[in-house]
């Protein structure tokens, strides 16, 4: 992936295409060690697009900008029940040629519209989903994540959760150290666990001297360890149950959940980073045997250890 491509329009909303610019289009530090891209925006009519945040937009790139683009992303727009045809045909075209597409927000409405998302799974906003699903009976609407993968086609929730389904990619594609060194770059996790469910209805934890932040890095430095949910209590002075109301109150999961993605997460890196085998990453990360390993793996990375590795090790040679 080298060329990302993002459409704007009329009534774009700015935290949407400015999350998309910060994975994106920001400038690197030479010590980032993560990849830049020729980063395009673009419009259907260049020259002025009209905000409505008290600001406009001079898009110098007409859409096609979009033509060679590995990675087009649609913008989300305040009237996103109005569409233009151009848009679509670029979403289409893009899709046929195996680009990926992203519609980050509202901009999933634009797939909806181009036929894109029939019989796919996607989301969008939490505030429009179930419009989504009235307007496009066919699309598989999911309400509850943060984003969706379907094939080559990327859909994202609201405002932050551009930068969750942005990160996603470029773990996918550059691994997840280069993913993981983005993210610190815009200070923000590399993954948030759970779905809009958590962001929506609970308001955010009031995290005072008893926030579980200084247990989860540990977890994060010892995942070799007794992390079952009985230890992790005990270290915590809690009961397991009031430990894991906590625990599902300050991190919206399970705590067995959240230290198996950790542990996946490291495997990854080890993964791309070293020549161990299976089973000694699985022990170093807290799986115990390769069996165990494949098995998480699988069921949140949808390959196998040794097909992930492979796939670093061909785009690397």
């Amino acid at each position: 992936m080298q060329t990302v491509a993002v459409v704007v329009q009329d009534g774009v909303e700015p935290f949407g295409l400015g999350s998309l610019v910060e994975v994106w289009g920001e400038p690197h530090h030479p010590d980032d060690g993560t990849p830049v891209f020729d980063f395009r925006v673009c419009a259907p009519r260049p020259g002025r697009v009209r905000g409505r945040a008290g600001f406009d937009l001079v898009v110098e790139h007409g859409l096609e900008a979009t033509e060679d683009a590995d990675l087009v992303c649609l913008s989300p727009k305040y009237a996103f029940l109005e569409h233009d045809e151009a848009v679509l045909d670029v979403a289409r075209a893009a899709h046929a040629r195996g680009a990926f597409v992203y519609a980050h927000c509202s901009g999933a409405f634009e797939l909806a519209a181009a036929g894109l998302l029939d019989g796919r799974e996607c989301t969008t906003h939490w505030r429009y989903t179930e419009t989504m699903q009235r307007l496009y009976p066919r699309a598989q609407v999911r309400p509850d994540v943060l984003y969706v993968q379907d094939g080559n086609l990327i859909t994202g929730a609201g405002s932050a959760a551009g930068i969750d389904a942005s990160l996603h990619l470029m773990r996918q594609q550059f691994g997840a150290r280069v993913a993981a060194a983005t993210a610190r770059r815009i200070v923000v996790p590399p993954h948030r666990d759970g779905g809009q469910a958590q962001f929506i209805a609970r308001p955010v934890p009031d995290c005072d001297a008893e926030t579980l932040g200084p247990l989860l890095t540990w977890i994060t430095d010892n995942l070799a360890e007794d992390l079952g949910i009985e230890a992790l209590a005990r270290r915590n002075h809690m009961s397991p149950r009031t430990f894991a109301r906590r625990f599902r109150d300050e991190t919206g999961t399970t705590p067995h959940a959240w230290v198996t993605r950790q542990r996946v997460q490291a495997a990854e890196e080890l993964l791309e980073r070293t020549d161990h085998s299976v089973d000694w990453i699985a022990a170093e990360v807290g799986f115990g045997n390769a069996a165990t390993l494949r098995h998480h793996f699988g069921r949140f990375r949808g390959v196998s250890p040794q097909q992930y590795r492979r796939s670093f090790t061909d785009r690397a040679s």
